[in-house]
């Protein structure tokens, strides 16, 4: 029969966990390993990829969200079509092309014929660019890519009608060539010949450690009388579009689809000879490869929340073995089995939830630090930190059940005689 104020409070055999923890520090940390490994792996998993998810659609939206642009190549990343000797043996897009798009699609707000090349020599008297890239391009690449003039004038259409020598550079060409006075009017010389300067972009930041404000467009025109032998380069030629409403992105897409496959006489059975690469399409082929690596990780962070849990049930019948006088005691003063087996229980789940707690600052601390190593920021979802707490607490559960169970089921009277 149960004496009367037997009953141990949860907070008092919590308290009795943390002592007999404090008791065996050795024992009680090699128990904590793999608990707080595999939440830390959790945490810092989860961190690293929400935080590299949101950087690549940041990338991605750099420059426009419902961007639909053409090329000849597929995309690098989760590009549909043939081998690359197919793709190489494409057709390339031409000019013609892009003006075809923009007299005969209803949907789209711009079209924007591109050429980019990287790293030519860009100079201002004794002043020189850091390596920024080149952009050949008409007057609809501002709204095609949403990247703005903020003091001056974009390209017109009698730019590109002549070839005019002028140029809108971006914020970071502007302060290593200009960076005393206003660039507007001034001249700069792009692989040595002079351009004027009718413009400045609006800055746009860096994504992944490059810069889109290290930029310099040239009317297309100007750009194909400088760099004549790009033209002939594979994939020299970019066509960006955006729809005139968000809500006509995907008929976008069909529309101008159709109207280059009609171009290039394409039959309803043959496949694409071009390649069509979206915002939206890129950072959902990133998210599946992200989702992949995250599948990974957490299959090794349940390894290691088993090896934990394991640790943690032997560390568990060892205290058993150890207080079986006690176990004796308590059962002679009236406490039940469940008395017991809560006991031991409450003591198994305060240990793995000490393990969880010390691994979410681990790999919040790890995700934090490694951020600015890989060039991105680390972001840490609340529901992360309540499940990795969540999972570190049911790993004491479930692997401290056995432990309580045989604890619960000693016989008091051979408990009292064991020394």
């Amino acid at each position: 029969m149960r004496r009367p104020g037997f009953r141990v409070s949860w907070g008092a055999n919590i308290a009795f966990a943390f002592t007999a923890m404090a008791a065996h520090r050795l024992r009680t940390f090699l128990s904590l390993l793999g608990v707080t490994a595999g939440v830390a792996t959790v945490i810092m998993e989860v961190s690293l990829v929400v935080g590299f998810n949101h950087a690549v659609t940041a990338s991605f939206t750099t420059f426009g969200t419902y961007l639909v642009q053409f090329q000849k190549f597929e995309p690098r990343f989760g590009g549909a079509g043939g081998s690359f000797e197919e793709q190489r043996n494409r057709r390339d897009l031409t000019v013609e092309d892009a003006m075809a798009l923009k007299r005969l699609s209803n949907l789209a707000a711009a079209v924007s014929q591109e050429r980019w090349l990287w790293g030519p020599e860009v100079k201002a008297g004794r002043e020189e660019a850091d390596s920024p890239s080149i952009v050949g391009t008409n007057t609809d690449y501002s709204v095609a890519n949403t990247h703005f003039v903020q003091d001056g004038r974009f390209i017109t259409d009698a730019d590109v009608a002549h070839a005019a020598r002028v140029c809108v550079i971006g914020a970071d060409v502007a302060s290593a060539l200009f960076p005393h006075r206003d660039p507007i009017d001034q001249e700069l010389t792009v692989a040595g010949l002079p351009h004027r300067v009718i413009g400045l972009f609006e800055k746009k930041g860096a994504v992944f450690g490059r810069s889109n404000d290290n930029l310099v467009a040239l009317p297309i025109s100007a750009f194909d009388n400088q760099f004549p032998w790009f033209k002939t380069d594979d994939d020299s030629l970019y066509i960006a579009t955006v729809p005139k409403r968000p809500e006509d992105y995907y008929a976008l897409i069909e529309e101008e689809t159709a109207i280059l496959r009609t171009r290039r006489g394409l039959r309803s059975n043959q496949p694409n000879d071009f390649a069509v690469r979206t915002s939206i399409g890129a950072i959902e082929n990133f998210e599946q490869i992200t989702a992949k690596v995250e599948a990974a990780s957490l299959v090794v962070a349940g390894i290691a929340l088993l090896v934990g849990g394991v640790g943690v049930m032997n560390i568990m019948l060892v205290n058993v073995t150890q207080r079986t006088r006690e176990i004796g005691i308590r059962k002679a003063l009236g406490a039940t089995r469940r008395d017991i087996a809560t006991q031991f229980l409450v003591e198994a789940v305060t240990l793995t939830s000490v393990g969880g707690a010390f691994g979410i600052a681990f790999g919040l601390s790890a995700a934090v630090a490694a951020g600015p190593m890989l060039d991105f920021e680390a972001a840490t979802p609340l529901w992360s930190v309540l499940l990795g707490f969540l999972v570190s607490t049911t790993v004491g559960l479930v692997f401290g059940m056995w432990p309580a169970i045989r604890a619960s089921r000693q016989d008091p009277i051979e408990a009292l005689r064991y020394e």
